[in-house]
C-alpha cells in the first residue's frame, strides 16, 4: 500500500527559550493589568532552531518519514535547512527571503506558563508558498501556524484541488486575520491544544462539544494530561495518556512532537488511538531538554511506547 506524500506548511525559526524559577501568577497584578509592566531575573536562555513546520518536519524525519517543508526563510538559516534536509526533510520548496528568518521569544515560568512573541520576519514573504504543485497528486498537506494571509490562502487551495487537509492553527488562532472558519470546514483533521480549543470555540461562536460534531477527528493535546482524540469518524472519544519523560525540563515544542508522531501513525492508516499514543510518547522526549529539536532513535521511541502503553510498535 502506497502512502501520501506529506506537505508540511509552517513557520521556521529561530527561537529563544528563556526559563525562570518564579510563577507569572505571583507578579501579575489583577487589579494593575491596565498597566501591566513585568520583569523577571532569568534562570535560562538559550537559542535554538524551531519553528512549528520546522519541528513537526524535524521529529517525522527522525521517526522515517521524508515530508516536503513549505515556508520561507532568510539567508541566515540556510546551515538549518541543510541538516534538515541530511535528516530527510525535502526542503527544495522552502522560500529564501531578503528578510532575515523569523524569531520566536518565550519565557516559560515554574508551572510552564508561558509568554512569548513571534518576529514574522522572512515568514511574511508567503506570497510563493502553494500547493497548486500538488493539484490532483496523493498528499496530505498541513497547514500550521505561520503567515495569516498564506494560511487562509494554502486552506482556499486544498478546497480548490481537493488535498487532504490537516488544520493546525497553533497560536494564530488568536489572530483575527486568520480564517478559522474556512480551515476547520476544509480539514479532515484539526489539532489544537486546550487553550487554543477555547480560543477557537470563542472565535467561531460555538463550542467544543458542537465543534466535534463538524470535524471528522479533533484532537486536543492537555500537556502532563495527555491528549483527547473525537469527533465525527469516532463512536467515542479516545482518552490518550501522556507517556512519562524522565525529567521535565521545557515544554516548548512538545505540542509539535506529538503531532510528528500522530501523523506518522495517520499517513499508514494506523488505528487513531496508537496515532495518539505515539505522539504522545514523541512528545515526552522534548520535555526532557531546552530546545524543540533533540536526537532520539527509533528503538528508544519504541522501548518507551512499550513501557507506557504496555504493547509494542513497529516503525
Amino acid at each position: 500500500m502506497t502512502q501520501p506524500q506529506l506537505i508540511i506548511c509552517g513557520s521556521i525559526a529561530i527561537d529563544r527559550i528563556m526559563n525562570f524559577s518564579g510563577r507569572y501568577r505571583d507578579l501579575i497584578k489583577p487589579e494593575k493589568l491596565h498597566a501591566l509592566s513585568l520583569s523577571t531575573l532569568l534562570d535560562k536562555l538559550e537559542d535554538s532552531r524551531g519553528g512549528t513546520g520546522a519541528n513537526i518536519a524535524y521529529n517525522i524525519a527522525l521517526l522515517g518519514e521524508k515530508p516536503v517543508l513549505l515556508g520561507s526563510v532568510g539567508d541566515d538559516a540556510k546551515a538549518y535547512l541543510e541538516d534538515l534536509g541530511n535528516l530527510g526533510v525535502d526542503t527544495s520548496s522552502v522560500h529564501y527571503s531578503k528578510l532575515s528568518t523569523a524569531s520566536f521569544n518565550v519565557i516559560t515560568d515554574s508551572e510552564d506558563s508561558q509568554v512569548g512573541g513571534f518576529f514574522q520576519g522572512a515568514m511574511s514573504d508567503s506570497e510563493s508558498l502553494s500547493f497548486a504543485s500538488w493539484q490532483d497528486k496523493d498528499a496530505v498537506v498541513m497547514i500550521c501556524a505561520h503567515n495569516p494571509e498564506a494560511m487562509n490562502r494554502q486552506a482556499r487551495e486544498c478546497q480548490q484541488y481537493g488535498l487532504k487537509l490537516i488544520f493546525d492553527p497553533g497560536q494564530q488562532v488568536s489572530d483575527p486575520a486568520v480564517d478559522l472558519g474556512t480551515g476547520v470546514s476544509a480539514a479532515e483533521i484539526v489539532l489544537v491544544n486546550d487553550y487554543e480549543l477555547g480560543v477557537l470555540c470563542e472565535k467561531l461562536a460555538t463550542d467544543p462539544k458542537q465543534l466535534k460534531t463538524k470535524v471528522p477527528v479533533l484532537v486536543t493535546t492537555m500537556g502532563k494530561d495527555g491528549s483527547i482524540i473525537e469527533g465525527t469518524s469516532l463512536p467515542e472519544p479516545l482518552k490518550i495518556s501522556a507517556a512519562k519523560p524522565k525529567q521535565v525540563v521545557d515544554p516548548t515544542g512538545a505540542g509539535d512532537a506529538y503531532r510528528a508522531g500522530f501523523l506518522y501513525g495517520y499517513l499508514r492508516q494506523w488505528d487513531l488511538r496508537i496515532c495518539g499514543q505515539l505522539g504522545s510518547v514523541v512528545s515526552s522526549f522534548i520535555v526532557e531538554q531546552h530546545g524543540t529539536q533533540r536526537q532520539f532513535s527509533k528503538q528508544q521511541i519504541m522501548d518507551r511506547y512499550k513501557e507506557n502503553f504496555n504493547e509494542e510498535v513497529q516503525l
